[in-house]
């Protein structure tokens, strides 16, 4: 049966004139220019943490078969790697990961003119990958790392030792909220000699800048209203389990 989406009320602040309105919005645009300069000032510090050279072969399977990291940079500088929540034997991918994988394929094309490529990892093997992939309808580059440690050195899959105890180093300490997989970003950079080198990587909350739909919901009045839930995506599904807005069947 279709459940509705949420309507929940919102607490209304006081209304004001128009000549109020523009006063207090002004006092509040400072604020967001005060923001923008410490986002600017936050990117500009991570350019220039240091970076770790790559020193293990790690080979992938994609569309056209094996390639390595390096092959993945697709003749540029400069690589992007969203690590997809979908492990081998997964009926579909992470609720939250296709969240994020909806602004990648509009971002793919323009970020490239910054010789920049941008593209997903996951543990599943390649047909598992293809079979959610056509579902969800996407069109970036998506490749399976089954069978190398990439996504263990990168801290986004887990042992079964790691599972079973509840316990693994995520998001740069322990932490006792894993399973098989968690969702990260990674950047990576590639010099004339070939040389490869892990600039960045972040998780939890550090992806949040990546869901274009998050920036949007965070404009209203409403917010993201996720204090009520279980956990903060627990509204979520996959694109195609919405009719008209609303949800259509379970998760």
């Amino acid at each position: 049966m279709q459940a509705k989406a949420e309507k929940s009320k919102v607490d209304q602040p006081k209304v004001v004139s128009h000549a109020e309105w523009i006063e207090t919005r002004k006092e509040f645009l400072t604020n967001e220019k005060e923001f923008t300069r410490l986002r600017d000032e936050l990117s500009r510090q991570r350019r220039e943490l240091p970076w770790e050279k790559v020193e293990k072969k790690y080979v992938f399977e994609g569309p056209k078969g094996k390639e390595t990291l390096a092959d993945l940079f697709g003749g540029r500088s400069q690589l992007i790697v969203y690590h997809f929540m979908l492990g081998p034997g997964w009926k579909e991918g992470c609720p939250g990961c296709s969240f994020v994988s909806e602004s990648i394929d509009g971002a793919v094309v323009h970020v490239a003119q910054r010789d920049v490529t941008l593209l997903a990892v996951s543990r599943a093997t390649l047909p598992e990958i293809e079979a959610f992939n056509k579902r969800m309808g996407w069109r970036f580059k998506w490749v399976s790392s089954f069978g190398n440690d990439f996504n263990f050195d990168y801290h986004v899959s887990f042992t079964k030792d790691e599972v079973a105890k509840g316990e693994g180093y995520y998001n740069y300490d322990v932490s006792k909220s894993i399973g098989e997989e968690r969702p990260g970003a990674s950047v990576f950079y590639k010099n004339e000699r070939g040389e490869i080198f892990h600039t960045y990587s972040t998780y939890e909350r550090g992806l949040d800048m990546l869901i274009a739909a998050y920036n949007y919901i965070d404009l209203t009045p409403k917010g993201r209203a996720e204090s009520g839930l279980s956990h903060p995506m627990d509204w979520l599904r996959h694109h195609d389990r919405y009719v008209d807005g609303n949800i259509s069947g379970g998760k």
